[in-house]
């Protein structure tokens, strides 16, 4: 065999080696939970109940629920892909400080929930969280909100029920353009498991939609963000662009802080000048 044919045979041995390590590990590459014992204490800057919501396999779902005595709504929070709700509870309180509460919830294996994720196990626990909310909530109170991973769980969500609001923070178009975006030279989606068809869901929300994006996010590609945000079909949406953002700090930008309370509260009117607030119609 020549050398040439040997270097062949073997770049097409790694190639299919990593493609199969791709396809066995995906789920610890997507999803990266942080463990918390049982009887760890939350400590938050703002009054909260822990609690938790059992699904109808006995798994045990926790959550935080930040209140205040005259809310103006409540946010449905479906947070990222790494860490628990010691992390995002500080990330959330945000919200609760502008006088809205909140309900946040870690996934199966995250913090102190039990059970192991798969795609339909995160609609149907959204799901179920979402009712909880109902019980406690009028609809058109409820604000449903996604972070990265999170998008296409809260897309889903509010495209089978009827939230007052969808408020996406660095979303996805599909699960598969993100991961042929770092793996441009595998066939992804022969191996993805996780699809989050994020832009088939808003096919079906009717709700006022937002989307934040940073320009330079090196996670989620903003052009991912722009396709989903071309695809929505309601005239009730904004995509607020965010130059120079990238995926972690966009609440850094006076884009961001400037404009979250008008979109908290749909005043999106004439009076909102688009150009100087980066926001496009």
């Amino acid at each position: 065999m020549s050398k040439l044919k040997k270097v062949l045979l073997w770049t097409l041995i790694l190639y299919f080696m990593i493609l199969g390590l791709l396809g066995f590990f995906q789920h610890k590459i997507i999803f990266q939970p942080k463990k918390l014992p049982k009887n760890y204490t939350f400590q938050f800057d703002h009054p909260f109940e822990e609690f938790f919501l059992e699904t109808t396999n006995g798994e045990r779902l926790n959550a935080i629920h930040f209140k205040n005595k005259d809310p103006k709504g409540v946010i449905l929070y479906f947070h990222g892909n790494k860490g628990n709700l010691s992390r995002w509870g500080n990330i959330t309180v945000f919200f609760a400080k502008k006088e809205y509460d909140v309900i946040v919830m870690d996934y199966r294996s995250y913090g102190k929930s039990t059970g192991t994720i798969t795609e339909e196990s995160l609609y149907s626990d959204a799901q179920l969280f979402y009712d909880y909310t109902l019980k406690l909530y009028e609809e058109d109170q409820i604000i449903v909100y996604g972070r990265s991973l999170g998008t296409g769980i809260a897309t889903k969500i509010a495209s089978t029920n009827k939230p007052d609001n969808l408020i996406l923070e660095t979303p996805y178009n599909t699960m598969e353009e993100v991961t042929s975006y770092w793996l441009p030279i595998f066939p992804v989606k022969s191996i993805l498991k996780f699809k989050f068809t994020s832009n088939e869901f808003i096919q079906n929300v009717t709700c006022d939609v937002t989307i934040y994006h940073g320009t330079d996010d090196g996670v989620v590609p903003y052009v991912s963000g722009k396709r989903l945000f071309e695809s929505i079909p309601t005239s009730k949406k904004r995509m607020i662009s965010i130059e120079g953002g990238s995926h972690n700090d966009l609440i850094g930008f006076k884009e961001y802080t400037k404009t979250i309370d008008k979109v908290l509260e749909k005043e999106f009117n004439e009076n909102w000048d688009a150009t100087s607030s980066g926001v496009e119609k």
